[in-house]
């Protein structure tokens, strides 16, 4: 029984050394499976490398998930309303859902008005990167130029620039929701900053925003940088316009319709 316990502990050892975390759980029963099935020796081992595959692919999904700062709860592409947006080529976003786009180097652009879907699309493609093994990041227009403006008054701006660079896909959501965070002109400067450092590296992302292409000038408040800007995001980018209604609004309308028939 001691040499048993001791080969035991030896075996758990190894595979913490090897980083094996599914095997020290799951071996009983993966022994006790071979044992009643009658697998050969190659099955077996087959199963065992298996297991562990999925487990660390798991984990390993996990934690891209987690840092990529997605909101939650996290939104699903299943979850989707296409019938709510008649006008939206759905074969267009299932085409972009096999990252395909990521892989060719090009970026996606979501124009359209409040509450029609653009955030929850962007979302839910930037959770399919993180499952195929990509590393994303995702960023609201506004806090991420908050971050960038804090470095340049802190000197951090290179390391803050880094960490938008860097990913395989970065998020850009909102861009339009908060104009007070463009007062200064300076800010369209570090917006470029980014979107020029991507394109040098070809490297997508998808860009969000409910302000009409005529309007980025008049929103960023610096004309010159904004052409600068609109050449580089449109240059690879797929752009998908969504132009229906608010969603919200019309659950709000259906709530409130519940509630009136009640009554």
């Amino acid at each position: 029984m001691n040499m048993i316990n001791k080969e035991i502990g030896v075996f758990m050892e190894n595979c913490r050394y090897l980083g094996l975390k599914n095997l020290p759980v799951q071996y009983e029963s993966l022994i006790e499976k071979a044992n009643t099935s009658g697998v050969g020796f190659y099955e077996f081992l087959y199963e065992v490398v298996q297991s562990e595959a999925g487990s660390r692919r798991a984990r390993s999904i996990k934690y891209r998930i987690k840092e990529s700062r997605l909101p939650q709860p996290y939104k699903l592409l299943a979850d989707f309303d296409f019938s709510f947006q008649p006008a939206l080529k759905r074969r267009l976003i299932m085409d972009l859902s096999t990252m395909d786009f990521i892989r060719q180097k090009e970026s996606v652009l979501l124009i359209g008005n409040c509450g029609t879907g653009k955030s929850h699309l962007a979302r839910s493609l930037a959770l399919i990167a993180c499952e195929k093994g990509y590393k994303v990041l995702y960023t609201s227009c506004a806090g991420m130029l908050n971050d960038l403006n804090a470095g340049v008054y802190e000197k951090t701006l290179f390391k803050r620039m880094r960490k938008y660079v860097t990913p395989d896909l970065l998020v850009i959501d909102e861009m339009g929701h908060d104009r007070l965070e463009l007062q200064v002109t300076k800010e369209a400067h570090l917006l470029f900053k980014v979107i020029d450092e991507r394109y040098n590296q070809k490297k997508p992302l998808i860009f969000t925003t409910n302000v009409e292409e005529a309007d980025w000038g008049d929103y960023l408040g610096d004309p010159i940088t904004t052409q600068a800007i609109l050449d580089r995001i449109f240059h690879y980018s797929v752009k998908v316009e969504i132009k229906g209604a608010s969603y919200r609004k019309h659950e709000g309308d259906k709530l409130q319709k519940k509630y009136q028939d009640r009554s």
